[in-house]
């Protein structure tokens, strides 16, 4: 029988199986506040709980771990990419980014994906499988350990569309926000979708607190078809509509992605429509410059994000464009993944 990864459950969750093996419900919550409060994942090093216990416990239960396969430090904003290693061997990437107020962290919530946006980098490898919640938890603990930090910020931005892992995000919302174990605020979680719009109506039900960032890069439909595939789908009216009810139904503002391509929309005409779109809505434009992707032929020219800020300024859109962190490690996501999938096939899969 396979073992229960133990830190993809919540305490109710652990509170239940545990009677049902015969311990005391207030077992659970020990155990609990061991993984993600002391962070030992190690069930020996549980020095409470008793030697039956930490035997029963390695009988049923398996600690999900992440080993770092590489990092990569920047020399000019303190930015570390880390390749992670699973422990079916695949590999996923995680950025944490030092800002005035604290630590955020860019976690992925998939192997690959399989959204297909021509300019990511991520999509390029293939999907594999999605994370589990312990995946995508042990991102953050593990990098909190290597740089002896805490994160005061999560962005679910990395590789991977995270509303297609739904249930297994939610798992992992719920277990890094629970007071009794990591207890992160849930308003300093950001979550960012490609826009698949039923999950967005199911998201808005739950009123989680979080910030939803919808990467749009188009206003228009047939040139966000063009470069986002899930747009064939869910076309632009359907998404903003979803939007406005996200809007309305938890009071947040949404944040609109928009990655500036030369060539592609980043003209003057491309702020009018983007503007026609949004007016009204409670929602900020985050502007971003293209990341290098060696497969890729799209790039923005220098300064042209601040000049389509100023386009968008002009007809009463907030907008900013995002810092470049990281960017003597081409810290954008699924370069080192694909890098390392590429070296393991070159070794004849060796190290799988």
């Amino acid at each position: 029988m396979d073992k229960i990864d133990i830190l993809s459950l919540g305490l109710d969750e652990l509170e239940k199986i545990l009677t049902e093996l015969g311990e005391k419900k207030f077992r659970a919550k020990q155990i609990f506040q061991w993984l993600h409060v002391k962070r030992v994942f190690d069930f020996d090093k549980m020095t409470d709980i008793s030697v039956q216990l930490r035997t029963l416990l390695k009988e049923k239960f398996c600690i999900n771990g992440l080993f770092i396969q590489k990092r990569l430090e920047s020399h000019t904003d303190n930015t570390v990419k880390y390749l992670y290693r699973l422990n079916d061997g695949n590999f996923v990437e995680t950025v944490l980014m030092e800002y005035n107020y604290g630590y955020s962290i860019c976690v992925s919530t998939q192997v690959g994906c399989k959204m297909g946006c021509n300019f990511c980098a991520s999509t390029i490898a293939g999907y594999v499988r999605s994370l589990e919640p312990s995946e995508i938890l042990m991102q953050i603990y593990n990098a909190e350990a290597d740089r002896n930090i805490r994160v005061s910020g999560i962005v679910l931005m990395g590789i991977g569309e995270p509303l297609d892992n739904y249930e297994n995000v939610l798992k992992f919302l719920s277990l890094v926000s629970d007071k009794n174990g990591n207890n992160l605020s849930l308003r300093h979680v950001s979550l960012s979708t490609c826009g698949i719009v039923p999950k967005i109506y199911e998201l808005a039900e739950l009123k989680l607190g979080l910030t939803l960032s919808v990467s749009l890069h188009s206003a228009d439909d047939r040139r966000r078809s063009e470069i986002m595939p899930v747009n064939r789908k869910y076309h632009i009216p359907e998404l903003i509509t979803a939007c406005k009810y996200y809007i309305q139904k938890t009071g947040r503002r949404i944040t609109f992605e928009y990655a500036v391509i030369d060539g592609v929309n980043s003209s003057e005409k491309d702020a009018g429509r983007l503007s026609d779109l949004l007016r009204g809505m409670n929602c900020h434009v985050n502007l971003i410059p293209v990341n290098k992707v060696k497969e890729r032929n799209y790039h923005t020219t220098r300064g042209a994000a601040a000049v389509f800020a100023e386009y968008l300024a002009k007809r009463g859109i907030n907008a900013t464009v995002r810092r470049t962190l990281g960017s003597d490690i081409e810290a954008a996501c699924g370069q080192l993944r694909r890098d390392a999938d590429k070296e393991i096939q070159g070794n004849g899969g060796a190290d799988k």
